[in-house]
């Protein structure tokens, strides 16, 4: 059985163990229109590895002005935290929720994988890309809460990298404005990536938004110099983890090659939505890639918002 067929089969069998609730009273995520709620299925089997340790919780969450600029030149963003969590996204501050638990479960496997050690000719476990077969599954609200979660981690900073170019919405739905980011650095070679990269009031987190929309973002995301700008994150810092949010795979071409840079790739699913057809079709342009898994996102009839997220491994 392939990798597409295991992957078909294992929805189809969370579909039917579906509760009528869980079916009929999926809510539309208020911040773009997304599914809260989820079930990570591994298209190839991944286990779970260590439980969260308890000092996960004591993140540095920092105040910082709304805009100021670091002593490494990389300019600093507030988040809002409080407006995070009643959106239903992971924060430390927030205190220990089924939402925190949950997306503990989720990375500990990749973080396992990010750090492991691997062939010369491989990419690098840490490069992690999040995806869907169209919009509005999930990827961007799971990108950001794993990337919170990884945050959390004692050993190790994350960066998140908005590389939908052509919808960004990592920005937006965090509440920030459009800025400079990835496609400047692409197209000006005279633009570093610190003259762009946003740091945050989550002290283990930095951002790296889209930055300006372009006609050629496949042939960019193709070219060289994209391959040493993804080299050059996956190793400056030993301790970093890279989330990409991707584009959708069957609306653009920009994911499969943004996949071919790689180590790890997750699609986000949307439950009682996506068709066993778009899952298929979506795994299918990532054949020959490693390191693929699923995140089912299934809303559960459950009250507060935190409390609607069911995230584990069938």
């Amino acid at each position: 059985m392939s990798i597409i067929e295991k992957a078909a089969s294992r929805i189809d069998q969370q579909r039917q163990a579906a509760t009528p609730a869980s079916a009929g009273n999926a809510e539309r995520d208020p911040i773009a229109g997304e599914h809260p709620g989820s079930v990570l299925v591994a298209a190839e089997p991944i286990s779970a590895g260590q439980p969260a340790t308890a000092a996960e919780a004591g993140a540095a969450m920092a105040p910082a002005p709304a805009s100021a600029t670091t002593r490494s030149g990389a300019r600093r963003v507030q988040l809002d935290l409080a407006r995070m969590r009643e959106q239903g996204m992971v924060t430390a501050a927030g205190g220990r929720t089924n939402l925190l638990e949950e997306f503990r479960v989720i990375k500990r496997p990749l973080l396992k994988r990010a750090f492991a050690e691997r062939a010369p000719h491989k990419n690098p476990g840490n490069l992690i890309m999040i995806t869907s077969s169209l919009p509005g599954e999930g990827k961007t609200y799971s990108s950001i809460n794993l990337a919170m979660s990884i945050a959390m981690e004692l050993d190790h900073t994350v960066l998140l990298v908005d590389a939908d170019v052509a919808r960004p919405s990592v920005m937006r739905t965090l509440g920030l404005p459009a800025q400079r980011g990835l496609m400047d650095i692409l197209v000006d070679d005279s633009i570093d990536v610190s003259d762009v990269l946003l740091r945050t009031n989550v002290e283990t987190l930095a951002i790296l938004p889209a930055g300006t929309s372009t006609p050629h973002a496949t042939e960019l995301l193709a070219s060289s110099a994209m391959t040493a700008l993804v080299h050059e994150l996956a190793h400056r810092y030993p301790d970093r983890v890279i989330i990409f949010d991707s584009p959708p795979l069957m609306l653009t071409s920009e994911s499969r090659e943004l996949a071919s840079h790689m180590g790890q790739i997750v699609v986000v699913v949307e439950a009682q939505t996506t068709t066993q057809h778009a899952v298929k079709e979506a795994l299918h342009r990532l054949e020959g890639f490693e390191n693929v898994n699923l995140i089912y996102n299934k809303t559960r009839d459950l009250p507060g918002i935190e409390e609607k997220y069911d995230y584990h491994y069938g």
